[in-house]
């Protein structure tokens, strides 16, 4: 089945080049050209992912961003101007799951679009390698008060279920398949997003930051995602 894709942005211009291009790569596109009516527009077609402009009239796209993630879990890509990395850190730290700096290639976002939709069917079909048979237990991931359900796609914390972000939740899958093992920067962006990280790329910072908000005791002093100096991250299991 077709995936829906709903683009919010302004420029008209834009917006018919990239409806046309995605169309002929068998997406269903809608659009809209103000954030004001942008959750109405998610309750009405169910897209299943967005494509978000941050300078949009009326309503930022940042407020849109903080509106959606509040209502809706769904993949959100934003596009930023240039060199705007003020923005494009804010946008991460509300829950965007990639970001595009305009002017771009639509062949680079179709590219971005496809991976996140590749990581959705993986953290959906994927197995837990040691997982025995094929029952629900071999769709979670346990560690200590932590338990992940990759089918669900949920997190629970000590019994609780935790509102994570698509990309809070693919990060933290990614860190409890390899536990007590350092991941560098570069392989959590590359099993997460698909591409390389990048000099000067706090995105992985970010989200480190607001998981460890969302699952430690005491973020402060974290004792399940682990800063490994001048390497990346390890997830600690803890009984």
């Amino acid at each position: 089945m077709a995936k829906k894709i709903l683009i919010i942005d302004d420029d008209i211009k834009l917006v018919n080049l990239l409806k046309e291009y995605l169309e002929e790569n068998q997406f269903i596109v809608e659009s809209i050209h103000t954030g004001v009516t942008a959750c109405r527009q998610i309750d009405a077609h169910h897209p299943d992912l967005v494509i978000l402009d941050i300078m949009l009239p009326e309503k930022d796209g940042l407020e849109v961003l903080r509106d959606i993630r509040t209502a809706h879990d769904l993949p959100v890509v934003m596009l930023t101007a240039k060199g705007e990395d003020t923005d494009r850190i804010v946008g991460l730290e509300l829950g965007a799951d990639d970001y595009l700096p305009k002017p771009f290639n639509p062949r680079e976002l179709l590219a971005r679009i496809k991976a996140i939709f590749r990581r959705q069917r993986t953290i959906g079909g994927e197995r837990q390698v040691s997982g025995s048979g094929g029952g629900p237990d071999a769709m979670l991931i346990h560690a200590g008060s932590l338990t992940l359900n990759r089918a669900a796609h949920t997190v629970r914390v000590k019994g609780e279920t935790i509102a994570l972000s698509t990309t809070e939740f693919k990060m933290l899958e990614v860190l409890m398949k390899h536990p007590n093992t350092v991941l560098s920067r570069d392989q959590i962006m590359t099993m997460t997003h698909g591409r390389e990280f990048m000099a000067f790329d706090r995105s992985i910072d970010i989200h480190i930051s607001k998981l460890r908000a969302k699952i430690e005791d005491d973020p402060q002093d974290p004792r399940k995602i682990k800063t490994v100096w001048g390497t990346g991250y390890m997830f600690v299991d803890m009984p």
